[in-house]
């Protein structure tokens, strides 16, 4: 029995992917509401292309409460030079559109987290048909791809970019050295809780160079995190050949996510009150925490300890906590590879 080959996808591009010079416009998505029979969600999208060479696909907002990728990529957008370029490079600065208008992490549509679609559907939900159109229309034009992200409204990171151990050896050195060139204050060797689903695991599975960032969060941007932002987004480009030059480097710091211990779950609703702040050096058996009830004086806090030995490389933001938040992430220093 023949399959059937997957449907078109609904998205239409405004603007040719394939022409020369910069062209601004939107991935059109059709959305029917009930305040717009034929309404469309409109994402924002920009190429910049001129020469031969390399493409790169730069996405923000993957979750709409990350702020320090759009905030360099539509400033990217404004101001990177055709004539400077040899490639190619596709800027999509807030990819979940409804939620990043929202300011909320997952679409207000149908509360699809977008970078728990992929590679998503073309008869899904309109978050499941933006990553089958990215899984199928951009990510296959990219030689390398940088997802900007950071801890939005309830997370705060130190600001890192970060590459995942790969089986294809030659393709995690690839990444890695593409992290090392956005040159971000830290560099990760980076664990995820469940890639399932994640943009990161499409674009590695199809053997690109991929990178992503945790820059902050706290549901803004500072002026640092955006600023390495930008800074990492043209190292990358001028690291991929697209960009005339060399990047410019900084001091980085490389750390590792070596196993689950990294992670701190809470067991416990209550206030959280951190004994250390990020970047400080913990040890395993340290108390990092103490959420203490309140519904009633007199009790007792539960302590967390940390599992391992490192440094506090994320933290939960909002003074309350409930049970099941991520507390925190501790990770450890490595060499660099």
């Amino acid at each position: 029995m023949s399959i059937a080959s997957p449907r078109p996808s609904p998205v239409t591009p405004t603007i040719d992917l394939s022409a020369k010079g910069v062209q601004h416009g939107h991935l059109r998505l059709p959305y029917s509401r009930d305040d717009s029979a034929w309404g469309s969600v409109m994402i924002p999208i920009c190429v910049v292309a001129s020469g031969e060479g390399p493409t790169a696909l730069l996405t923000g907002a993957n979750h709409g409460d990350e702020y320090e990728g759009p905030a360099a990529l539509f400033e990217l957008a404004c101001t990177l030079d055709p004539a400077t370029i040899s490639g190619r490079v596709i800027i999509l600065p807030a990819l979940n559109y409804p939620a990043f208008r929202a300011g909320t992490r997952t679409s207000p549509i149908d509360k699809g987290n977008l970078n728990r679609s992929f590679p998503g559907r073309p008869d899904g939900s309109v978050t499941e048909k933006i990553a089958d159109y990215v899984t199928r229309h951009l990510v296959p034009l990219a030689d390398i791809v940088l997802d900007f992200h950071s801890g939005g409204k309830t997370l705060d990171f130190l600001p890192y970019a970060a590459a995942h151990e790969l089986p294809d050896k030659a393709q995690e050195a690839r990444c890695f050295a593409a992290v090392a060139a956005f040159s971000a204050p830290y560099s990760m060797k980076m664990l995820e809780i469940d890639a399932v689903g994640m943009l990161d695991t499409t674009v590695e599975e199809m053997g690109k160079v991929f990178v992503t960032t945790e820059l902050g969060g706290a549901g803004t941007a500072t002026a640092r995190s955006t600023g390495i932002a930008r800074r990492g987004a043209g190292n990358l480009l001028r690291h991929a050949g697209i960009l005339a030059g060399a990047p410019e480097t900084a001091p980085t710091r490389w750390l590792d996510m070596p196993s689950d211990d990294c992670f701190t779950f809470a067991q416990d609703d209550g206030l959280i009150v951190f004994q250390h702040d990020l970047g400080e050096a913990v040890r395993a058996g340290e108390v990092i925490a103490r959420v203490h009830p309140v519904g009633k004086t007199g009790l007792a806090p539960a302590e967390y300890q940390a599992a391992m030995d490192g440094i506090l490389a994320a933290r939960h933001i909002p003074g309350l906590i409930k049970a099941g938040d991520c507390l925190c992430v501790l990770a450890a220093l490595r060499e660099a590879p």
